[in-house]
């Protein structure tokens, strides 16, 4: 690997470093919402979030691009702040890894959400517990698992992200190239060998995020068979 590869293998954990974290801050009250409302506006919601598991990136860089453009709300937004606009910068590649991979950490959360006893909740407010403590003290602990696989999700779908990087943030040597766009040019110039070394090492990383995933649902499985197993009346040996 080169000193290119190594610059872009670092740009794309930047990236997914800072994605994730926003993820997390918008995906977990986000997920809370769609796991316990009976909202008429959750189906639409929860469609709008879920759309970047259909559209092809391609689209969905598009319409972020118009968007964040001179004549696009966001880009009227930005520049009525002082920021310029965003495409072709490493904030307008945030934003769009965040709308790209934003379902892939809210399904997760929102099924831990959804397997939370409501019953558990409805007793600590009984003991005049008010709804941020059962939030952070009840509600978040029973959702760790679920916190961690998004979280891994989250960062794995980044770090190989392609097409919706390449239409947002353009091909900029040290900018906006990620790991994934290395790959591109050194495919596009013959140049195999630097190509596969770059591809081993996302192989590689995508393998582990998977293995920790699977490690994880095993986890979980084997704790509700022991509490299953141990019955209302018994212990777990």
């Amino acid at each position: 690997m080169n000193p290119g590869d190594w610059s872009a293998l670092a740009l794309s954990l930047r990236l997914a470093a800072t994605t994730t974290l926003i993820l997390l801050l918008v995906g977990i009250p986000l997920a809370w919402w769609l796991a316990r409302t009976k909202s008429r506006w959750r189906a639409p919601i929860a469609a709008i979030v879920a759309l970047p598991l259909v559209l092809p990136p391609t689209v969905l860089g598009y319409y972020l691009l118009v968007a964040m453009g001179p004549s696009g709300p966001i880009g009227r937004a930005t520049q009525a702040c002082g920021l310029g606009l965003l495409p072709f910068t490493f904030s307008g590649l945030v934003l769009a890894s965040v709308v790209y991979s934003l379902p892939f950490a809210v399904q997760p959360l929102e099924n831990a959400f959804a397997a939370v006893d409501p019953r558990l909740l409805e007793a600590a407010a009984t003991l005049r517990a008010g709804p941020w403590n059962r939030f952070f003290r009840i509600a978040l602990p029973l959702a760790r698992r679920g916190i961690i696989a998004a979280t891994v999700m989250g960062f794995a779908h980044t770090v190989g992200e392609f097409g919706i990087v390449l239409m947002i943030g353009g091909n900029i040597p040290g900018s906006t190239r990620v790991a994934s766009l290395q790959i591109y040019n050194h495919v596009e110039a013959l140049e195999y060998s630097q190509a596969n070394g770059l591809s081993g090492v996302l192989l590689a990383f995508s393998f582990c995020a998977l293995i920790a995933l699977s490690a994880l649902s095993g986890l979980g499985g084997q704790g509700r068979d022991s509490r299953a197993a141990s019955g209302p009346g018994r212990r777990p040996m």
